[in-house]
């Protein structure tokens, strides 16, 4: 892996003595899609903010492209987008003007066309010329993120981007990310919806109190801390499991579902004799399936066990 952003020993202690972050060690791969989950107050706005430049590390040393984000900082920022979890926008400008001034900021030439592609992608071309306060919560979400993009960064890191936007402009929104991965451009993101996570990203970090417990391939995480479920509905009702098999199934309070766990990583996880076994009791079936234990799952079982 090439990494764009690398992390090494990173710490942050406030003034009031709360560790927010302890000893972070990450690489970030150019091109991928990493996805940083946790509960609230975990520290991962603390780590983005650090590595964006808006908050200044107690210990540690980050490198964004391979500048430093203290000794070359205008170089580090210069390559990233940030699209913040709060709303912040100028209510009486057009957003053809506020996404132009953003470019300008990082002392990009102008470029009409690079600003009319952004909104484009982002389906706000026909609101370019509207003020943002007439805007819907959703459209002003869209109109952070064209701003963030308005210089062409390598990096882009997305705080809860589609907190309070509608379904169907998440899925349009997630579409412009994959495109900007296909692009080239590194996406950073924490969100509440882990479906998202499990949906798009290549590999998943996942951060409590200040520690960054696990970094995972996000196929790698499932396979491994995964469990499988086979579900076995059944033609006549069952008032209990049979005496040989009560240790490893469970009967569905209606009586008609019986449910085997297994862990994925099992070579032989036994089903076909299972199964044998329960026609030998006589058992019927109508129906027999497998679930497998989402990222969500996964992830609200590793921070209780932390």
């Amino acid at each position: 892996m090439n990494p764009i952003i690398s992390i090494a020993g990173l710490s942050k202690t406030y003034a009031s003595g709360f560790q927010a972050l302890k000893s972070i060690n990450l690489e970030i791969g150019a091109g991928e899609i990493f996805a940083l989950l946790g509960p609230n107050g975990a520290g991962k706005t603390t780590l983005i903010s650090i590595v964006c430049g808006i908050v200044n590390p107690s210990a540690g040393r980050v490198t964004v492209d391979g500048h430093d984000i203290l000794d070359d900082y205008r170089a580090a920022r210069s390559r990233i987008g940030l699209v913040p979890q709060e709303l912040h926008t100028d209510a009486f400008e057009t957003v053809f003007a506020t996404v132009t001034f953003s470019r300008g900021l990082w002392n990009k030439p102008k470029n009409p066309a690079v600003v009319e592609k952004v909104l484009k992608d982002l389906s706000l071309w026909d609101q370019k010329d509207s003020k943002i306060m007439t805007l819907s919560g959703g459209m002003k979400r869209r109109v952070m993120i064209a701003k963030a993009l308005a210089h062409e960064p390598q990096v882009l890191f997305l705080d809860e981007p589609t907190a309070g936007v509608d379904v169907e402009l998440r899925q349009d929104m997630w579409q412009v990310v994959r495109g900007l991965r296909a692009a080239g451009v590194t996406i950073i993101l924490t969100t509440h919806y882990i479906e998202e996570a499990e949906q798009m990203a290549d590999r998943v970090g996942v951060i409590n109190k200040g520690e960054l417990i696990l970094v995972e391939e996000k196929t790698v995480l499932m396979r491994k801390l995964g469990k499988k479920q086979l579900k076995i509905q059944l033609q006549k009702k069952l008032d209990a499991v049979p005496p040989e098999f009560a240790d490893r199934l469970a009967l569905s309070s209606d009586g008609m579902e019986l449910v085997y766990a297994y862990d994925t990583r099992a070579e032989r996880p036994g089903i076909t004799a299972l199964l044998e076994g329960l026609i030998k009791q006589g058992i019927r079936f109508k129906d027999v399936n497998t679930t497998q234990t989402s990222l969500e799952e996964i992830f609200v079982d590793l921070v209780r066990r932390q």
